[in-house]
């Protein structure tokens, strides 16, 4: 038996990988538009487990896989064996032989990577504390429909070098853009944790207007990630001058995007203005997570698909 292909972090994929994703996720959009049936995954069954709670990772991959044909199993481990004390290893055992694919939405990276090790078959990465693959995917796929292809481009990350923060870093190394961070001091980029292999495509900016400046797309998050509830009232202090408002997108491209991977907490690291404004696409981003997804569940089940 051969072993099963993960997508665990951003980079378990090649260049070419993820450009034939992205041109499948297009097709499969387009499909779906239109109403046309295409359920390439009849009879396969995704297995769903969360240690964090979701809105839009439990909706897209649930609703995909039954887009697909397939069926989707929810499982929060406050309700299974894994909630009371059973190895990771033993589950992965388990469930990876009663199930054809499994996506993971937990807290510790090294929970995935060693019920990956013992599984039978594809685990993907719905979040962990130190990466979100999914949302990146969709990030960047929405930046194609929207700007065409982002090799070359400047991304500006304004906020907290959080896991969307990091999987971005990993995204401009194996895409060839170009990535420009600004955090509060003590928030820094952390290039091991964000397992960066050092080719240069991200800069950090003390200020975040200077980060902005000439971006093609301004993209932030929540100041306080789940997990970080106690350190709330700090963070708001810290963050104060990180907002996203009309003035930094001024200073970006004229023809900048902007994205958020959502939930979004206006009045904090956006303003409504942009966010609900005419260069805001964070919409079709949070719809594209449906979209790209669908397009990884096949191509981690049945190869690659032309089309």
């Amino acid at each position: 038996m051969n072993a099963p292909r993960h997508f665990l972090q951003f980079k378990d994929f090649a260049a070419e990988e993820l450009e034939h994703l992205f041109r499948r996720a297009a097709w499969i959009k387009e499909r779906f538009k239109r109403y046309e049936r295409y359920w390439p995954l009849a009879d396969r069954t995704l297995v769903m487990i969360f240690e964090k709670a979701s809105t839009r990772t439990r909706l897209s991959f649930e609703a995909g896989m039954q887009q697909m044909g397939g069926s989707a199993i929810y499982m929060n481990t406050r309700d299974s064996q894994l909630g009371r004390g059973e190895p990771v290893e033993d589950a992965a055992q388990v469930i990876s032989r009663m199930s054809d694919v499994v996506m993971i939405r937990t807290f510790e990276q090294e929970i995935i990577e060693r019920f990956a090790a013992n599984s039978r078959v594809p685990v993907i990465n719905g979040l962990t504390n130190e990466y979100h693959p999914c949302q990146i995917l969709a990030d960047i796929f929405t930046c194609i429909e929207h700007r065409g292809s982002i090799r070359g481009k400047t991304v500006a990350w304004i906020g907290d070098s959080n896991n969307v923060c990091n999987t971005w870093l990993q995204a401009a190394e194996v895409l060839d853009f170009n990535v420009h961070v600004s955090t509060p001091p003590g928030y820094e980029v952390e290039p091991e944790r964000a397992g960066l292999y050092g080719t240069g495509h991200f800069e950090q900016f003390a200020d975040p207007m200077d980060a902005a400046r000439g971006a093609d797309l301004v993209t932030t998050d929540v100041w306080t990630s789940m997990g970080f509830e106690a350190e709330n009232e700090e963070r708001l202090r810290d963050f104060a001058d990180w907002q996203v408002d009309a003035d930094m997108m001024r200073v970006a491209r004229p023809e900048a995007l902007f994205m958020h991977c959502l939930p979004a907490h206006r009045g904090e690291e956006v303003t409504g203005d942009v966010i609900d404004g005419s260069q805001s696409v964070v919409w079709d981003e949070a719809e594209n997570r449906l979209h790209v997804q669908k397009a990884l569940l096949e191509y981690l089940l049945l190869g690659r698909v032309e089309g």
